[in-house]
């Protein structure tokens, strides 16, 4: 495909040179090149560290580094061993997938990457483990990795011949009735809070602050998502809209930079640092082992709709998406209201959307127009009825009261002794170990819902869906939020294109989970490479109508070109500043991270600065 062609032009024209003058040192990476180029070592080159030295970093994180290899990687001898069948067993488990530090909750993606343990995992259980970490990494040369969900599309959560810090047993949580960060006492009042450490995930952090705590804060609508990481991307839920980003809910954190320090990173101390750490990226400035984010009173409801929707010609399919995108705009383009519309197979039209601060009477009402349009209409069959579910906010994470009264809402950790509250949305367990074909996003800006541009929209849509299916996520445009929701996230990293988009458009599709060694682990590749020229072409029929459209970085194309501008916009080189600040070294490695320009595609190789 033609982005994958300038993706492989764009990584060799720098290496030209280098490999003219020597082609050996940059590919056995050692000798004179390498080492002016700082690149990192991989097992078996001088100056990998040795067994006494590994021993050493073991003995000072207290044992708790591991050798890690696949839990498949003997499941093709004559007798496969407990460890593969284990891993067969739970491999649609989020939480036993995470519970591995040798996987990642993507296989791959094609044609990109695929998911490879690192050589060694420090499973970090305080902030001294990862600055035991990170001072090895640095002193050795290492490639590191930070992983605590391991939930990248990007393949940023591991990388073959590196050390990972594991951060997964660093989940605890702890709520504040009167936080104030450090050195803020003169500026900021104190208010209701919750920190959390590094590995838990959203599930953790819901449990105590909502069902337990009465309060709200804004994280993942995907709950093994972990915390650290969804919070430094940006980090967007459900109800996003009235409570914005996570991003722009931090109040502080403590994280170890690249020289191994410890620091406190909030509006006071380290404000570059802190709000870099706000949608800039996870990975690229440092690890963080505690986050600081406020809270909210809850709403006294929150609830769900859903329909889908099939038409018998194109006519019909586009005066549905009129009357969709209209309706929004009149009576959903609010706090109130998030989450999808979707479009697919050039017929069928789904609405799964949530809403909050309303009651269950008050969202049948507001639905009431749309529906009575489409039942007024002879070419449009409801052929999944009608639903609206309300419950006191309290309970939207309470896994006593989902078992009892929505079982089939959620999905439960099957393992023995699981934590009782370890649940996920049924929706989210189709991606489980996938393995992505295509995935794109774009802002798509609230002027679209002007009156004199929504037939430019609709049409657009409509050509879209001729390609391959979509979905406009409300709640990850912060266009129709609140004033303060909004004023606190232009207040980050993240691309300012979110303050005034509407909606958040993502076109993807992945297959089965294909973890290398896994039984039946053969992706079909060229249906891949179909799908993702179908989403190309779809999206390319969207961004006729928002052609500087940005993307979101957690969930967007891994062969996207620009994407300094795509993921970050204007802001980038401030970014970009920070980076040389606190890790001018450029320990800190991600694919299409903040720095990342600056080395090969695998992170092994410096091309230029340092």
């Amino acid at each position: 495909m033609k982005r994958r062609d300038l993706l492989k032009a764009a990584i060799t024209l720098p290496l030209l040179p280098l490999l003219m003058r020597s082609g050996t040192a940059l590919a056995h990476g050692v000798g004179t090149l390498a080492t002016s180029l700082r690149s990192r070592l991989r097992p078996g080159q001088p100056g990998w560290p040795a067994a006494t030295e590994w021993e050493q970093l073991k003995r000072q994180v207290g044992g708790r580094l591991l050798k890690l290899e696949s839990p498949f990687a003997h499941c093709d001898a004559a007798q496969p061993d407990s460890t593969c069948a284990q891993a067969l067993k739970h491999l649609d488990n989020p939480f036993a997938v995470g519970d591995n530090p040798a996987l990642t909750q993507t296989s791959g993606w094609a044609d990109a990457w695929t998911s490879q343990p690192s050589a060694y995992a420090v499973a970090a259980e305080s902030t001294a483990d990862v600055v035991a970490a990170i001072n090895f990494a640095r002193q050795h040369h290492l490639r590191l990795v930070v992983k605590g969900g391991g939930h990248s599309y990007q393949g940023t959560s591991d990388a073959p011949d590196s050390l990972l810090v594991w951060t997964r047993r660093m989940n605890q949580v702890s709520l504040h009735d009167a936080f104030v960060p450090q050195g803020c006492a003169a500026q900021m009042a104190p208010q209701a809070a919750v920190s959390v450490q590094a590995g838990a995930m959203w599930i953790d952090a819901y449990d105590a602050v909502t069902t337990r705590g009465g309060r709200y804060v804004q994280g993942g609508g995907c709950t093994t998502v972990g915390v650290a990481g969804l919070v430094q991307s940006g980090g967007f839920g459900s109800l996003s809209k009235n409570f914005g980003t996570a991003a722009s809910n931090l109040l502080e954190a403590e994280v170890v930079t690249a020289d191994g320090q410890v620091r406190i990173a909030n509006a006071r101390t380290n404000p570059e640092l802190f709000w870099g750490l706000k949608g800039g990226g996870g990975g690229s400035l440092g690890v963080v082992t505690r986050l600081t984010l406020r809270t909210f009173e809850l709403p006294e409801f929150v609830g769900g709709v859903g329909v889908t929707i099939k038409v018998d010609s194109d006519a019909a399919y586009r005066a549905l998406i009129a009357e969709a995108v209209s309706f929004y705009q009149r009576a959903l383009f609010n706090p109130h209201w998030g989450e999808q519309m979707k479009f697919y197979g050039g017929d069928t039209f789904e609405i799964s959307m949530m809403f909050q601060g309303l009651t269950l009477q008050q969202a049948e009402q507001t639905w009431a127009p749309f529906l009575d349009w489409v039942h007024a209409r002879k070419d449009c069959r409801i052929t999944k009825p009608f639903q609206a579910l309300a419950a006191p906010a309290q309970h939207l994470w309470d896994a006593e009261f989902l078992h009892k009264n929505l079982p089939n809402l959620i999905v439960s950790d099957d393992r023995p002794g699981a934590p009782r509250d370890h649940i996920l949305w049924a929706g989210d367990h189709d991606q489980v170990g996938w393995f992505i074909h295509g995935y794109q996003s774009a802002w798509l800006p609230a002027s679209l819902l002007q009156p004199g541009r929504q037939a430019q929209l609709v049409q657009a849509l409509f050509n879209a869906s001729q390609h391959w299916g979509f979905a406009l996520h409300f709640n990850k445009g912060l266009a129709g939020a609140p004033a303060d929701a909004i004023d606190r996230a232009r207040d980050t990293a993240t691309h300012p294109q979110v303050l005034d988009a509407f909606a958040l458009l993502i076109c993807a599709n992945g297959g089965a989970p294909a973890f290398p060694g896994m039984p039946g682990a053969k992706p079909d590749l060229a249906k891949a490479r179909r799908e993702a020229t179908a989403i190309d072409q779809a999206m390319d029929a969207i961004r006729t109508v928002a052609p500087d459209a940005g993307s979101y970085v957690s969930e967007s194309d891994y062969f996207l070109r620009d994407w300094q501008q795509g993921f970050w916009g204007s802001n980038y080189p401030r970014l970009a500043a920070a980076k040389r600040k606190y890790d001018p070294d450029g320990l800190f490695f991600v694919h299409h991270g903040v720095g990342s320009e600056d080395w090969s595609a695998d992170g092994f190789t410096r091309l230029r600065g340092g």
